[in-house]
């Protein structure tokens, strides 16, 4: 039994480039899974905002774009997870599946790689937001 009027989670969704924003949002879509509250998108293109985004508290989970230029999300994701304490997960978008080793080095706890497989960012999203949001019975 899920509680519907539950706050909704918000997802920090990082790329300079508007269509991986748009494809991810549209990948997960406003509730990616019936046991999970709503989400709500916080779109972000610069490093900067990402920052202030995840010092400000707030966000359940941290979708950054490994390709974005000029800052990579591999090395904001290793910021994030030396500055923030109990720093919410992180998925990075690597440009290969070659490259998730980078995400382990960035201590992302997920890596899905472009083009993005709606499915298996769905299911990764999914299985890291389950282990914030406490069980209702």
């Amino acid at each position: 039994m899920t509680d519907h009027n539950a706050a909704p989670l918000k997802v920090l969704v990082y790329s300079d480039d508007v269509n991986t924003r748009q494809q991810v949002i549209l990948a997960l879509g406003r509730r990616p899974h019936p046991d999970l509250p709503e989400l709500q998108y916080v779109e972000v293109a610069t490093e900067p905002v990402v920052i202030q985004n995840m010092d400000a508290g707030g966000i359940a989970l941290a979708i950054l774009d490994g390709e974005a230029v000029p800052a990579g999300g591999m090395g904001i994701a290793k910021q994030l997870k030396d500055e923030i304490y109990q720093c919410p997960p992180c998925v990075v978008l690597t440009g290969r599946v070659q490259d998730a080793w980078l995400a382990t080095w960035s201590r992302a706890e997920a890596a899905v790689a472009h083009p993005i497989d709606p499915v298996q960012l769905a299911e990764t999203v999914v299985a890291l937001l389950r282990s914030r949001v406490p069980a209702t019975s």
